[in-house]
Formats: C-alpha cells, sequence, structure tokens
C-alpha cells in the first residue's frame, strides 16, 4: 500500500520494500484554470505560447555536493554515463492525467560516490514568460516499484508556492547502507536550471 507524505516527513525505501532495486520516480502538475474573460476567449486565451513549460531533473550529488555537470540529468541530458538514472523525456505542457515526467534510477547500481540524488522542477523560461508555481495545481512526486509497477509512496505539494520559478520536490539518499526518501517540497526563485543547480556546487 502507498503511503502518503508530508512535507519534511522521510520514509525508507529498501528497508520497506525487501528487493527493491529499481524505482520511477514519477512527477506531474497541471496548469490552474486560467480566470479569463471575453477577450480571452475571442482571441484564444489558452493559445500555445502560454502553457507552462515544467522541466524535471535529477542532481547526483557526492557528500552532498554537484561535482561535474555531467550529473545534472534533465531533458538535454537524459543519460547518466552511469547508467542508473534515466530521464525518460520531456513534456512541454503537463496536460493530462498521471506522470508529467519520470525519472528511473536503479537503486541497487548506483555508483557507491553519490549519496544523494536530488529531483527537482523549475518552469522553462519562467522569468521571460511571467511564469511562476502560483499558477500551477495538483503538484506531485511519487514513487513506483518499477519491477512491479506498484506505487511505493506519494508526496502532494499542496502549498502555495505563488512567486516561486522552482521547486526541490523530493530527495533519494543513502544512509547506513539504505536508501530513503525525504518529501521536500522548497520552492525557489531561481531563474534557470543552472541557477538551481548552483545551490548545490
Amino acid at each position: 500500500m502507498s503511503i502518503s507524505l508530508q512535507k519534511g516527513q522521510k520514509v525508507s525505501l529498501t528497508k520497506e520494500n525487501a528487493g527493491l532495486k529499481k524505482i520511477v520516480v514519477g512527477l506531474g502538475w497541471d496548469e490552474a484554470k486560467k480566470s479569463g474573460g471575453f477577450l480571452s476567449s475571442l482571441f484564444g486565451g489558452s493559445s500555445g505560447e502560454s502553457n507552462i513549460d515544467c522541466d524535471a531533473s535529477a542532481f547526483l550529488l557526492q557528500d552532498g555536493k554537484l561535482v561535474y555537470k555531467e550529473d545534472v540529468v534533465y531533458y538535454g541530458n537524459l543519460r547518466h554515463r552511469s547508467g542508473t538514472v534515466i530521464h525518460m523525456g520531456d513534456n512541454l505542457t503537463g496536460a493530462g492525467e498521471g506522470d508529467d515526467e519520470q525519472i528511473t534510477i536503479d537503486l541497487a547500481s548506483v555508483p557507491a560516490e553519490y549519496d544523494r540524488i536530488v529531483i527537482v522542477v523549475n518552469i522553462y523560461q519562467a522569468k521571460q514568460r511571467h511564469q511562476e508555481f502560483g499558477m500551477i495545481r495538483n503538484a506531485f512526486i511519487r514513487l513506483v516499484d518499477a519491477s512491479n509497477n506498484k506505487e511505493i509512496l506519494k508526496y502532494d505539494l499542496t502549498e502555495n508556492y505563488a512567486g516561486m520559478t522552482a521547486m526541490i520536490f523530493g530527495e533519494v539518499y543513502r544512509h547506513n547502507g539504505e536508501w530513503k526518501f525525504s518529501a521536500v517540497g522548497q520552492g525557489t526563485t531561481d531563474a534557470s536550471l543552472g541557477e538551481l543547480a548552483n545551490r548545490y556546487i
């Protein structure tokens, strides 16, 4: 049975799920309904330009630090060089049900030097498009056992993130030989993935 997490909560993955080797990190969000009036309906207020393009990424950290730029797995670098963290591709709108983007992590094979994998989401060109997470609703992160497709846990980000342009959703980390997950849910005003990555350098 899936565990529903609150902000700041930590849970063991491998201890509670014997034999867990590989997980799918599913991330989802929806664009909040616009309060468009007569003009927006007349001119098609939800044009392609106004779609919010959220991008999920994973930072592989060594002793809590991002050492190499190749340790950022995102739409421009879909596969980590170790082959253990793979981004399943970019979703440009967040439309539809279920996960909008997925990242797979082969926990059993992640090289020993990596102790933490931070899962983040930023809004592409947020400043230029005047977009922020106050325009997003139903954001969540969930972890699924890749061997049987069963959901292990889910964390719904229910806070008001108005003014935030990026989000640290959660962390998968190694502690005393076991893998754990921390529900972070921290909003930031970083304008790009690069700015977000700088927090860990």
